[in-house]
């Protein structure tokens, strides 16, 4: 999409969103965050082959976005120890992993050499490598306030960037002629990951993954994972496909135009331009066929969508509402569901399951398989949902039918974390009160509201908050 910033190859906040603040997303009990930076220059000479980037104006983040830019950070690490409580977030362990950090990055060279990285390349990139300490304050950095799903769309599907990534898509028509044909993923949903990933290239961080990856190798909770990452960094720079200078992107590693992690790079990454570099930074051609081969990997499916907007009938079981509960369209049908706008199902078979990100009072969604390889991209349901009704109004298709329950008020964190108490309190929660909205609470709401006589719609509102402090 952690902020407890649990990171993987796809659980990074999109460049683009990080310009526009902090968001938790449902889908998971972790949210994450990169840093934005300002536009890039596509300088290579573009031709049908690699494609082009319309130019637009330059504008500041807060006019691209509506909102307000978030303060500049400090620019030296706080010294504090991390929220998370682990002993290798405390102020002197990190300090301890500083002073170590040149020993630390010399002990990958007998792993890199394994991985065919020349000692010439590997000096060449890590001497005089320093660690960037202010890294530690966003892993375990955690939201004040969270943005609703609808909040969420509003920002990052724009009728600015519709008209934006319209023109990409005209621009770069043979681009994506080939790679549609070449790989068998919707055209649409590729231009939507490059939209809201980095703003068509003109937000994708402004950090060297390299140092990024280093600093997470050896300091901090997860140096395990990020060694892999940082290994990886220097393969693709030792290989040639990036330059130093085109290898920067979010404090977690995410770069290029779609926000790859360099081992999704490794796995992912094409030379569809065939200069003999995978480039996904100023290749268009590499940008949209790497990001397609992601998603055949992922599993996408040609020529189906990736789900509905629906009407769920009052007096409905939202205990069916769980991404674990597919049935086929058919089955939903029989139960009330019906597709918003009064349009049929074109395929009555298609497995599904029941998406009400705003409760009873918002619209309902039939997720299909797509939705959850677009998931596989990064696991929360607002930004897959985000990515999949983006896509349709690149193809043409209209805004939602349903309007979103806009006066209820999003929870603070110290909110959700009350919520959880109190639902532990009553025997609705088992897990650790963390103010992280996953699956666990969405349940333990469900089962209160069901006792109160509410819609179980699973939906924490300032409401339900309410209740439970009036003891239910």
């Amino acid at each position: 999409m952690t902020l407890n910033a649990k990171v993987t190859n796809a659980w990074r906040w999109p460049a683009a969103v990080a310009a526009a603040g902090y968001l938790v997303l449902a889908g998971g009990a972790d949210a994450q965050t990169a840093s934005g930076r300002g536009p890039v220059v596509l300088t290579r000479q573009q031709s049908d082959v690699t494609g082009s980037i319309p130019q637009q104006p330059a504008r500041s983040r807060s006019a691209q976005f509506g909102v307000m830019t978030p303060p500049t950070p400090p620019k030296e690490w706080s010294g504090q120890d991390g929220a998370s409580g682990h002993p290798l977030m405390t102020a002197a362990a990190i300090r301890q992993a500083a002073a170590n950090f040149p020993r630390c990055v010399a002990n990958t060279w007998p792993d890199a050499a394994r991985r065919g990285i020349s000692r010439d390349s590997f000096e060449r990139f890590t001497t005089g490598l320093t660690p960037d300490l202010r890294i530690m304050d966003f892993v375990d950095a955690q939201p004040e306030f969270t943005k609703a799903v609808w909040d969420y769309l509003d920002i990052l599907v724009t009728d600015a960037r519709i008209q934006r990534g319209r023109e990409v898509l005209a621009a770069n028509r043979a681009v994506f002629d080939a790679v549609e044909k070449a790989y068998g993923v919707d055209r649409y949903i590729v231009a939507a990951i490059w939209g809201i990933e980095s703003n068509y290239s003109t937000q994708s961080g402004d950090r060297s993954v390299l140092r990024s990856t280093a600093t997470l190798a050896c300091i901090g909770r997860r140096q395990a994972y990020f060694k892999d990452e940082f290994l990886s960094a220097l393969e693709i720079l030792h290989r040639g496909d990036l330059h130093p200078d085109q290898l920067k992107g979010s404090w977690a590693g995410a770069f290029g135009a779609t926000q790859f992690m360099p081992t999704a790079f490794k796995r992912s990454a094409v030379d569809f331009d065939r200069d003999g570099r995978r480039d996904v930074v100023d290749s268009v051609a590499d940008i949209v066929a790497s990001t397609a081969n992601k998603f055949k990997k992922d599993g996408w499916r040609p020529g189906e969508t990736w789900g509905y907007e629906v009407e769920v009938p009052r007096g409905f079981n939202y205990a069916l509402a769980d991404r674990s509960k597919s049935m086929s369209v058919s089955q939903w049908e029989r139960l009330g569901i019906r597709r918003a706008g009064g349009r049929p199902f074109p395929r009555a078979g298609d497995m599904a399951f029941l998406l009400v990100p705003g409760g009873a009072d918002g619209p309902g969604f039939l997720m299909l398989h797509n939705f959850r390889v677009i998931m596989r991209y990064n696991p929360a349901e607002a930004y897959a949902l985000a990515i999949g009704h983006f896509a349709d109004r690149l193809r043409g298709g209209a805004p939602m039918v349903q309007a979103w329950p806009r006066g209820e008020r999003i929870l603070t964190r110290a909110e959700r974390f009350e919520l959880q108490q109190l639902l532990a309190q009553y025997g609705y929660y088992r897990g650790e009160p963390d103010g992280n909205l996953g699956s666990g609470t969405r349940e333990a709401v469900r089962h209160f509201q069901a006792a109160i006589g509410a819609p179980a719609d699973g939906f924490a509102s300032a409401s339900v908050l309410e209740r439970l402090r009036g003891g239910r």
